[in-house]
């Protein structure tokens, strides 16, 4: 894929449509590339970092929705804006629902209103592009490294953008590894904190002593090994963010020192006597129901206002099915390359067994299933045999079995078995050559994309 960007890509079969376009373009020192069909749009995008996508709704070879529904499988997508000079409620509410960012209706009455709304879809664009990691692949970060399209998932990146920069304490709660070191991450790498340190550290993974000298440093003498005088990782982290992993397991002790540093902005080092200011925003996060330990004693109820000032709840991985694909592919690519395998896809096979699978581990078991398969795998592509048990017996997916010799069988019989296997072996192939896009398997195989889909879900079959 380009890297430098295209700000726009017009797509419309009339010309004087593409002309007034593009010297809108022109006029307003934007680059551009245009074409006249949807499937040239499409291997645009496969190409070109395109920022903003405007597009007439009812192409020749198919409408532009197709191309929409298209782009949600894609982890970094332009704003689009359709133009159609036939337009239904119905239509224009389904585009919207389909993340377009607007619909405009031809003839255009207004030039300037035009020029405005794609202005406004660029700003859009550069708005959301400020929060991604940087990485340079493309496709594969969202927003600081948290991947995904759901709107459980989008409703927690809102308020993520809400809060940013403000210094306000953060509690994000969620089952574990729901990302929630990522979400903390985020708030630093966003905010104007982010040039100052990010400190992290699990509260459940030491001892009260050794987490209160990690905490807050101490004084030479104050203990047996206590040779010279130690910071503790809230002066270390002086101007940034503090996260604190799994604070529910803090002990109530520690937790009164904790509530000094939100209220009073300073603390004071083990064995010492003098206290020091503070500068830094604290950021917890836990997979326990504080307030059900507040209830029962186990965590100061004065603290836990503290920290719940905005609470962000990440969903579990069962809840974002269609993030599961969006997360898989960025995994297997990292993890093929540090193993150095040349494992590059995962079969359809293997992504229907993944996205009917629960995840009590969430993406962190995603993750080390990725691993396994990859370590599995003999070829270039994880298929569904490379997953694990648990994982398959959630699906209906069946060992493969060499073809047979149909010439034991009547005719009627062996011509059904042939075309059972050979649409069973085409469709399987070709989705997984399309990396599991049935609008593009459909186009490539020249068939309508309804048909393809009754086809593909009499092979591929999986539980509901």
């Amino acid at each position: 894929m380009s890297q430098s960007g295209c700000d726009f890509l017009f797509v419309d079969p009339d010309g004087d449509v593409l002309f007034s376009l593009t010297q809108k373009a022109s006029q307003q020192g934007w680059s551009f590339k245009t074409c006249t069909r949807a499937q040239a749009a499409l291997d645009i995008l496969e190409k070109e970092q395109i920022k903003v996508v405007v597009a007439e709704l009812n192409l020749p070879d198919f409408s532009s929705l197709q191309i929409l529904e298209w782009l949600q499988t894609q982890a970094m997508k332009p704003e689009v804006i359709l133009m159609t000079a036939q337009a239904s409620v119905e239509t224009a509410i389904k585009a919207m629902k389909m993340h377009a960012f607007d619909y405009l209706m031809k003839p255009f009455s207004e030039n300037e209103a035009v020029v405005f709304c794609m202005r406004q879809a660029l700003d859009k664009y550069h708005l959301v592009n400020k929060m991604t990691s940087g990485n340079t692949q493309g496709t594969e970060f969202l927003f600081s490294g948290i991947v995904g399209q759901s709107q459980k998932l989008k409703a927690v990146l809102d308020m993520v953008t809400n809060v940013v920069q403000s210094d306000t304490t953060v509690l994000i709660l969620g089952e574990s590894g729901t990302g929630k070191e990522l979400v903390a991450k985020a708030l630093h790498q966003l905010s104007h904190r982010k040039d100052k340190p990010f400190v992290a550290i699990h509260c459940a993974a030491m001892p009260e002593t050794l987490l209160e000298s990690e905490l807050f440093g101490y004084v030479r003498g104050s203990f047996t090994d206590a040779g010279d005088d130690k910071e503790g990782l809230f002066e270390v982290a002086n101007g940034g963010i503090v996260f604190l992993d799994e604070i529910g397991e803090m002990t109530l002790t520690t937790q009164v020192k904790l509530l000094r540093v939100l209220q009073e902005g300073e603390v004071r080092r083990v064995g010492d006597t003098v206290s020091k200011k503070v500068d830094v925003r604290i950021v917890a996060a836990t997979n326990s129901d504080l307030t059900d330990m507040v209830a029962k004693g186990l965590f100061r109820e004065d603290l836990f206002y503290r920290l719940n000032v905005i609470a962000v709840t990440l969903p579990p991985l069962r809840e974002r099915g269609e993030d599961i694909i969006l997360l898989a592919n960025p995994f297997l690519h990292k993890i093929a390359s540090k193993l150095n395998k040349p494992v590059h896809k995962l079969s359809v096979d293997a992504l229907e067994a993944l996205k009917v699978y629960p995840w009590p581990g969430n993406i962190r078991e995603l993750e080390n299933t990725i691993e396994r398969a990859v370590v599995l795998s003999e070829e270039d592509t994880i298929r569904a045999k490379n997953l694990t048990p648990s994982i398959l017996s959630r699906s209906f997916y069946t060992p493969p079995v060499p073809n047979e010799n149909l010439s034991f069988l009547a005719y009627k019989e062996a011509k059904k078995r042939a075309v059972d296997q050979f649409n069973s072996g085409y469709i399987t192939d070709l989705v997984d050559r399309c990396q599991g896009n049935m609008t593009q398997a459909a186009l490539k195989a020249g068939m309508d994309r309804s048909n393809f889909k009754k086809i593909f879900k009499k092979y591929i079959k999986t539980k509901s």
